[in-house]
């Protein structure tokens, strides 16, 4: 035993936050070891050294399980001793074969606040934390059935971070599990500090900008998630809960969309989408009507524009591509900056800034207002990674329509196209229910139906199709 200690000793003592105690107990030493950064020393000091102290027969300290008032006390092996200190439990060392470890774990995590970046009008307003225990309670809160699953495992070779696999057995594809927790199981790396880390793992790789996999700090959105079918992994000291697979559709969708009526619902989700082609084409088919296709709009306003255009010294593809350098240095500095000055420098800062170049004559004002109404577009878009697809076509486009007007915008929608109807998240086809075609699926794409009609989950997730209805 001592020679035990001594080698924890030499492995931990030089961080002074780790804590060797050595009791005496019926004539008897027994040490105990602990990091008081991720233990409560009140629950050590009251609930553990008041009983062992209290100890009156040795034959108890085989028994611990017995005196300490403690669910989570457990007999581990000597390798394992680091581990469980390390995840803020005290070990207690009777004997080199009799070794014990009880949780005591400080309370380190933040509480449940509200929703940051994920914003609705309506439905429950709690949200993630970094806390693994608090964001699983969140979804069984929500879900009490015993089919709701959760498989653990742990990955990091120096965080060993816990992952949580969560699912619902009977409405889950069994062959999606297997898939996911293959894949959980082969990453190997130094650690996981957030989710995003398994996100960037788990995503199929490929060249295509759109993501095949969302995060979410929202319980009901996972909830629904769940239900739908989906898999879902909570990771530990992650606020974000990963979904997948998901469709380029469910980019359209909110979970605010399940709170209110459906014939508004239909009209959002309708705007989402022209947005969605506002913030991509728009820059594009202004550059082509000015540099090629002078006969696609009437001459009149053609005339308008090319007055705004002709004073400018530089060419119109270099004056959208600032713009649009400009506007993104805005954008990410609103985000970097706090939040009680972030926005009011950056909508000032956009303001005098456009204000200057249009007097300079550096900047044309139809410029600065199609770039301005492409930027505010893509901002209906919550998710990071789908703000960066629209950003990253845009730029694609306007190259092609400087080159060859709009054919090049015709040509580059192809080639997008093309390439989200080839993507593929976990084996499903990233365009459903639009490619392959599904009728029944349409109802909740961009037209939202009636609930008290019988809802069906997607099929190609799940074959329990049935959730029931209203009536």
């Amino acid at each position: 035993m001592k020679r035990l200690v001594k080698d924890l000793e030499n492995k931990l003592s030089i961080s002074k936050d780790y804590i060797f105690k050595t009791l005496k107990i019926q004539n008897k030493n027994i040490e105990l070891i602990f990091n008081e950064v991720l233990t409560d020393t009140l629950m050590i000091d009251d609930f553990i050294l008041r009983r062992l102290i209290n100890i009156k027969n040795k034959k108890d300290l085989k028994h611990l399980e017995n005196i300490l008032p403690n669910t989570s006390i457990l007999t581990i092996k000597k390798e394992d001793i680091i581990y469980y200190i390390n995840y803020g439990f005290v070990v207690i060392i009777c004997s080199k074969k009799l070794i014990y470890a009880v949780e005591v774990k400080a309370d380190l995590a933040r509480g449940i606040n509200t929703i940051e970046s994920e914003i609705s009008i309506k439905g429950p307003k709690d949200s993630f934390n970094e806390n693994y225990n608090t964001n699983l309670g969140l979804i069984r809160r929500r879900i009490k059935s015993e089919h709701f699953k959760v498989k653990s495992l742990e990955i990091g070779r120096s965080t060993k971070t816990k992952i949580g696999l969560l699912y619902m057995d009977n409405i889950c594809e069994e062959d999606l599990l297997k898939d996911v927790y293959k894949k959980l199981k082969k990453i190997d790396i130094d650690g996981i500090i957030d989710s995003t880390y398994l996100k960037n793992t788990l995503e199929a790789k490929s060249n295509n900008f759109f993501p095949t996999i969302v995060t979410t700090e929202r319980p009901d959105r996972i909830s629904m998630a769940l239900l739908e079918g989906k898999v879902c992994i909570l990771t530990d000291m992650s606020p974000q809960v990963i979904i997948l697979p998901n469709f380029f559709i469910d980019f359209f969708h909110t979970a605010d969309d399940y709170y209110q009526k459906s014939v508004n619902i239909t009209f959002i989700r309708i705007l989402r989408l022209i947005a969605f082609f506002i913030s991509i084409f728009l820059p594009a088919y202004y550059i082509a009507i000015i540099t090629h296709n002078q006969n696609a709009i009437p001459v009149n306003l053609l005339l308008n524009l090319k007055v705004n255009s002709q004073n400018t010294p530089f060419p119109i593809f270099l004056e959208a591509l600032m713009m649009i350098i400009s506007f993104e240095i805005l954008k990410e500095s609103d985000i970097r900056m706090s939040s009680t000055t972030g926005s009011a420098i950056s909508i000032l800062g956009g303001l005098i800034l456009g204000d200057a170049l249009v007097n300079a004559g550096i900047m044309s004002p139809m410029m600065i207002i199609i770039i301005a109404l492409s930027a505010i577009s893509s901002l209906v878009f919550n998710e990071i990674e789908i703000v960066n697809a629209i950003r990253a076509w845009r730029f694609i486009l306007i190259i092609t329509s400087s080159l060859l007007g709009i054919y090049g915008i015709y040509l580059a929608f192809i080639v997008m196209l093309s390439k989200l109807t080839a993507l593929y998240s976990f084996n499903k086809p990233y365009l459903y229910p639009f490619s392959p075609f599904n009728l029944r699926q349409q109802l909740d794409a961009f037209i939202k139906t009636n609930p008290k009609k019988p809802m069906q989950r997607n099929p190609l997730l799940t074959k329990n199709i049935n959730r029931g209805g209203y009536e």
